[in-house]
Order: C-alpha cells, then sequence, then structure tokens
C-alpha cells in the first residue's frame, strides 16, 4: 500500500509551488505584509486561476471535486510561502455552503466562490464579556436566530471580513448560517492581529437577516479547518527548518561556517526530526475526514495540537540559528514567525483539543 501523495497531487503541490516563487518574493511578500490592503489581489487572482479556490466544489459549479487531502496539500505550500491570500476563510465558507446550503443557495453562490469571483470567510469564534475566553468550539456556540430569522450578536477573529462577499457565521448547536456583504446590521471592524499575511476582523450583528444552512454542519468544517491549519503549520515548519540549514552553510564565524559547530548541528538535527514525521498526523487527518468519519475529529484535533506546537517551536529555534538578524522586520522569518502564532492560536490553543481528544477517548 502506498502511503504517499500521488503524482498528480505532488505536482498540483509543484504548481502552485512554481506559481508563488514567481509571484509571491521576499519583496512582495513584505509589502503586502507592510501595506495597507487586506491582501495581494493580483496573487489571490492567480490562485484562483490555478483552481485552488474551489478545489472541494462540485465540478458542476467549475469546482475540481476534489477531497481534503489534495486541499491540504496545496495548504502546506501556501503556508510555506506565507502568502498574503484570503485562502483558508475562503474555501471553509465554500465548504460550509456545499455542505449545508440548499440547492438555491448553492447553485446561486458556489461558481462565484469556485472562480475566486466571490470572497467567502467564516466567523467561527464568538465574541464574549471575557476576551480571553475560547469560544471556536461548535459545542461553545450560543447565537440563535429570533423569531424573523435575525441575528444578533459578534464574532472576533474573522480573516479578511471586510472584503468577503458571504460570511457563514456559528449558531448553537452547530449550526451555521449565511450572512450577504453589505446585511442591514452588519458591521465589520478591522482588529489588530499579529500575522497581517491574514487580517483579521470584529464582526457585529444587529437585528441581522441571515439565511440558516440545513444540518448542523459546525463540527465538521471545525474539523476541516484544523486539517488545513495543521497542514498551513507544516508548511510553515519545514521552511523554517530549511532556513536554518540554508543560514548555517553561509554564515561565517572564527573563519568557518557556523554549521560546524556541533551545538548549532545538534539544534538543526533536532528540529528536522521534530518537523518532518509530523507530516502524516495531516496526512491521516485529511484522509480521516473523508474516509474515517469515527477517527475524523480525533485525528483533525492532534494534527493541529502537534503541528501548531511544532511550527511555533521551529520559528523559535531559527530565530536562534540566525542570530540578530532573526528579530529584524526586514527579514522573512518574521512573518513565518508570526503566521506560527496565527496557526497556534485560531480555532483553538493546543491545550484545547488535546483536551477534546482525551474526551473523545472518554479519558
Amino acid at each position: 500500500m502506498n502511503f504517499l501523495l500521488s503524482d498528480e497531487q505532488l505536482e498540483m503541490q509543484r504548481s502552485v509551488e512554481r506559481f508563488l516563487n514567481e509571484r509571491c518574493s521576499s519583496q512582495q511578500l513584505h509589502a503586502a505584509f507592510d501595506g495597507p490592503a487586506e491582501f495581494d489581489e493580483s496573487l489571490w487572482k492567480g490562485l484562483c486561476e490555478l483552481g485552488v479556490a474551489g478545489m472541494l466544489l462540485p465540478d458542476t459549479v467549475g469546482g475540481m471535486d476534489l477531497e481534503l487531502i489534495d486541499l491540504a496539500a496545496v495548504a502546506e505550500v501556501i503556508g510555506r510561502a506565507a502568502a498574503p491570500v484570503p485562502w483558508m476563510g475562503h474555501v471553509l465558507g465554500g465548504l460550509a455552503l456545499q455542505l449545508g446550503g440548499t440547492s438555491a443557495l448553492r447553485e446561486h453562490w458556489l461558481p462565484k466562490v469556485a472562480s475566486g469571483e466571490c470572497l467567502a470567510t467564516v466567523a467561527l469564534c464568538e465574541s464574549t464579556a471575557t476576551e480571553a475566553a475560547e469560544s471556536w468550539q461548535p459545542e461553545q456556540w450560543q447565537q440563535e436566530l429570533d423569531a424573523d430569522g435575525c441575528l444578533s450578536g459578534s464574532y472576533s477573529f474573522v480573516p479578511h471580513a471586510t472584503q468577503a462577499n458571504i460570511l457563514v457565521v456559528g449558531l448553537h448547536d452547530g449550526r451555521l448560517a449565511l450572512v450577504e456583504r453589505g446585511a442591514k446590521g452588519l458591521t465589520v471592524t478591522p482588529q489588530n492581529g499579529i500575522d497581517r499575511t491574514r487580517r483579521l476582523c470584529h464582526v457585529l450583528l444587529e437585528c441581522t437577516p441571515v439565511t440558516l444552512l440545513d444540518g448542523a454542519h459546525g463540527a465538521r468544517l471545525r474539523d476541516a479547518a484544523l486539517v488545513l491549519l495543521a497542514a498551513d503549520a507544516y508548511g510553515g515548519a519545514a521552511r523554517c527548518v530549511d532556513m536554518a540549514v540554508d543560514y548555517a552553510k553561509v554564515r561565517e564565524q572564527f573563519g568557518q561556517p557556523i554549521g560546524r559547530f556541533q551545538g548549532l548541528k545538534h539544534q538543526i538535527v533536532n528540529m528536522a526530526i521534530e518537523v518532518e514525521p509530523a507530516r502524516g498526523l495531516y496526512w491521516h487527518a485529511a484522509h480521516a475526514w473523508d474516509h474515517l468519519p469515527e477517527q475524523a475529529a480525533s485525528s483533525a484535533a492532534l494534527a493541529k495540537a502537534h503541528l501548531g506546537e511544532r511550527f511555533l517551536q521551529a520559528a523559535r529555534d531559527t530565530v536562534e540559528a540566525h542570530g540578530g538578524i532573526g528579530y529584524t522586520w526586514e527579514y522573512d522569518l518574521q512573518i513565518l514567525f508570526k503566521r506560527a502564532m496565527f496557526d497556534h492560536a485560531w480555532m483553538g490553543t493546543p491545550a484545547t483539543h488535546r483536551s477534546r481528544v482525551a474526551d473523545l477517548a472518554g479519558w
């Protein structure tokens, strides 16, 4: 049995990687990170032309009708490049519509989502009186529609909401609802997030008309998000290892490359053996999401928890390996470090998901 990615999946990764190498240089990445725009629109348009916006959607609406492992393989490449695009929220919004949208909703919105003509996003963290309290999980959602089918409530850490055409919000009992841009009572305010490659917003709804999606798909959407975050984190962590190796080969001290020093050798080897085997966690979690429903929730939680921690530690170790240059604003590493902080926290911390795994196992 072959447990590796197929030739088609590897070629898809290479295609996206080639595009990002050409269109997302270090200079372009820093310009997007430091600039006022929410994301690099030309970069996003090019990715949409490659088809990555609709990979999970049916071919009847212009999608590619693929599985989550295919999407996760692309997430790895996007994470490695720290690409400043609204891809994560967009594909999750499209998935929510595919899971719970009526025929009319899917027919109207999904072709536009698949092509990138319409930008989608998700609001899955309810705001609470205690800002530190986590409310990412569907089991924690409390918002409910009123008798008129309208929604009043607030959500934090919503990706790219100021530019989104449609917004999928989480409701009580794991339900989901669709909010259209410009809806009555909808207010979107930018939030100061650490990772400027993925801008965040606060969303307030005051008696806002929404469209309730069929079924309770919040948990399934959450699990897909965890898998994609794990894949993104793996890509970022693997790039950190490569950056440390490359720098150790060229930086000289006492007349020789610092890579010859035993202490640094040990540090980089430890990084590599912590990161590389973790790739299988997101592969298995993505496969389980499509084919092993009894393992999907725990596999996704474990993948996100472990890879979120590995990325953050790899970023810290790479900063140390680079010495003073690792801390500078002009160097790419500070962007990866902040992306690691995002992947660690968004959709819940590793501690949250390890606790969920214990609960799911009945411990």
